[in-house]
């Protein structure tokens, strides 16, 4: 059995700056540079592979986040739940609409973001805003991190293999910008200060026996989910992930991210293609989490792919940054625009997180 996509679509905050400009910024509102940390912004935005971002505040607002630094973390917490409320709903309700459905045919909801705290949840917060039905099932999703967006379609595949006659959604909603620390600032900060942007995104799927419920003509350029796989690796759970300090959450990155991805995605991917039958040179278009390009160019490397296998995902981070998990599923309703594969033809969508995790889903338009 399968599930199949019906829509998919991405929503923006509306404040959007080219790298160079972000770059001027941060170094002016981070606090205590060294002159060599000032040099390495300046090197780590020009080789980002990033053009623009988006930002959920203005750039001048995260000057008045910075100089709170005491309150900088529940200021900031606050602004996130209620942009990504608000930026979270335009997405479903364009998804929603993609897929010619009414709010209240949705029977299950999963959320996934990391990038900030909400008790009640976001999911819990959409049923009033957008007219879901007030006994949906719903799952929000936090600490699987970039990987979240692959895996959130998986859980999603695997709930509708077991409700075959519902219609689900998934939402990724990630506000990074507001995590990006001002203070005590380190490599790994900077890092991510040049890479991770803001949006959302939100995908449509419906059950194999879902009939007429949703989809149509613009249904068509979407894909079905035919399996899914999941692993983590051992002995990487130090690589990447948050730390939470008394200024919010600090991001942990090593440079062994890359390698481990170099060193371990071909083995995952090879056996999860050979349970069905195929091989890396059956997939004809590759949905590849954008961690930054060192963890693209290993990728690329592990599985012996040509530079065109990775344009959609090298476009949306040039276009978007990192999104974390919004990622996959903005290359997703890339890959599948008006030039979308071809029928019959085979995808396979990487999600890549902490753990060291991956989470690997065959696709066939």
């Amino acid at each position: 059995m399968t599930s199949r996509i019906v829509a998919v679509r991405s929503a923006f905050p509306a404040h959007r700056y080219p790298q160079d400009e972000l770059a001027k910024a941060y170094a002016a509102i981070a606090k205590g540079l060294r002159p060599t940390q000032r040099v390495l912004v300046e090197r780590l935005y020009a080789n980002a592979e990033v053009a623009t971002r988006h930002t959920v505040l203005p750039v001048g607002e995260y000057a008045a986040l910075a100089a709170l630094a005491d309150q900088g973390a529940a200021l900031a917490n606050d602004r996130y739940i209620e942009e990504a409320t608000a930026l979270g709903e335009r997405a479903l309700r364009s998804a929603l609409a993609g897929a010619g459905l009414a709010a209240s045919e949705v029977d299950l909801l999963i959320v996934t973001s990391v990038t900030g705290v909400a008790v009640p949840s976001l999911d819990a917060r959409l049923i009033p805003r957008l007219g879901l039905r007030p006994d949906i099932k719903r799952l929000p999703v936090f600490g699987l991190g970039c990987v979240a967006g692959a895996a959130g379609l998986a859980r999603l595949h695997d709930y509708l293999l077991a409700w075959p006659g519902h219609v689900a959604a998934l939402l990724a909603v990630e506000l990074c910008t507001l995590t990006v620390p001002w203070k005590k600032v380190t490599t790994a900060d900077l890092v991510a200060s040049a890479l991770f942007g803001d949006g959302a995104a939100a995908v449509v799927a419906a059950g194999e026996t879902a009939g007429g419920r949703a989809g149509g003509t613009a249904s068509a350029r979407f894909p079905q989910v035919i399996a899914t796989r999941s692993e983590v690796y051992p002995d990487s759970t130090d690589t990447l992930g948050w730390r939470l300090g008394a200024d919010g959450f600090r991001i942990v990155l090593t440079a062994e991210l890359a390698e481990v991805v170099e060193r371990r995605l071909n083995g995952s991917v090879t056996a999860f293609l050979g349970d069905h039958g195929l091989t890396v040179d059956d997939i004809g278009s590759w949905i590849c989490h954008p961690g930054g390009p060192k963890v693209l160019d290993a990728a690329q490397r592990a599985l012996k792919l040509p530079d065109s296998a990775l344009t959609a995902s090298r476009r949306s981070l040039s276009e978007a940054g990192n999104m974390s998990s919004v990622s996959v599923l903005h290359i997703l309703e890339l890959t599948a625009g008006e030039d979308s594969p071809p029928p019959g033809s085979f995808g396979l969508m990487i999600g890549l997180g902490p753990g060291v995790s991956a989470e690997l889903l065959l696709l066939r338009w």
